[in-house]
């Protein structure tokens, strides 16, 4: 097959392909328009995040069998339309989960244990022991919302740490193990003490989590969201970590990224939320390690190998 792919990817990926058979066309510059005129000729596209695949574009590949996905999230796709046409849809979560779940750890870590707070103290000259006393993760409960690839792969982390890791999937079922207590969204709201997201952006998540969800837990938590940030608004974020209602937070992701298209209310909530020492951000690199990029590939190709037409 003439594969196409739109988007920057490790360089292994080229001959992966090549050697199970297909011809690949590398084009991670390529602009929209000029993907319009050209993906009518191939079989397979391979994308991150650049461009929608929406409707408009796909009805002009008109030779489509596969699309691959170089990460998680499906939701630049036009997912109805594609079952319709019976395209192969394939993406990369086991290539980067384990990236994501070292992340999610990592981060609480650090806000328990005020690393870069105390990091930043310690370069000017200040030693305040008493000022960075950490918590500990031991006996606390962890409540995992949504149990894919990313969440199953956080709750093998916390294995040692003496947790209570319980986890809410509104869409699956009977996937308690030696490592997670599958409960009730009730259970999880009555239980947490910190909880990390992992679910993706639909129209049904989108916004999901508002003050009155926050409410909704028993005890103030602390946050961790390496799933996607438009999940929780920026104002929504300030607004429970005011209150207390939410103790800190670790955000990869944020309601907007783009930083020069914050409207001028998300970029008054999100210097407020900057401000915030009890807030870690990084720049949506959980699942972007050396290793999860060529792990990506591989994952891609394995489903690639497995098609029959």
């Amino acid at each position: 097959m003439k594969i196409l792919i739109i988007d920057e990817m490790h360089g292994s990926i080229i001959p992966m392909l090549e050697e199970i058979g297909h011809t690949v066309h590398y084009a991670p510059k390529i602009t929209r328009e000029e993907i319009f005129h050209s993906v009518a000729e191939y079989e397979g596209i391979i994308i991150r995040s650049k461009t929608p695949l929406d409707r408009e574009l796909l009805e002009k590949a008109e030779r489509l069998k596969f699309i691959g996905r170089a990460g998680a999230g499906l939701e630049k796709i036009d997912l109805d339309y594609v079952q319709g046409r019976n395209i192969q849809l394939f993406h990369a979560a086991k290539g980067n989960r384990d990236a994501v779940a070292e992340h999610a750890l990592g981060g609480l870590l650090a806000l328990f244990n005020h690393v870069i707070k105390a990091n930043a103290e310690v370069r000017k000259g200040i030693w305040d022991r008493e000022g960075n006393r950490g918590i500990e993760l031991k006996g606390k409960t962890v409540g995992i919302l949504g149990y894919g690839n990313m969440g199953k792969a956080f709750s093998k982390r916390l294995q040692g740490f003496q947790v209570d890791t319980i986890a809410y999937d509104k869409y699956k079922s009977g996937f308690g193990n030696e490592w997670v207590r599958e409960v009730t969204w009730e259970q999880l709201c009555d239980s947490t003490d910190i909880l990390s997201i992992h679910i993706p952006l639909t129209p049904e998540t989108r916004a999901y989590f508002t003050e009155e969800i926050f409410r909704q837990f028993r005890k103030p938590i602390w946050l961790i969201n390496t799933a996607r940030g438009e999940i929780i608004s920026f104002e929504t974020l300030n607004k429970v970590l005011a209150t207390g209602q939410v103790r800190g937070a670790v955000l990869d992701v944020l309601e907007n990224e783009k930083f020069q298209k914050f409207t001028p209310s998300q970029q008054e909530e999100f210097n407020q939320l900057a401000q915030r020492g009890n807030v870690i951000f990084s720049p949506h690199v959980a699942g972007w390690t050396v290793e999860s990029y060529i792990r990506i590939n591989e994952v891609l190709v394995e489903q690639i190998r497995s098609l029959k037409f």
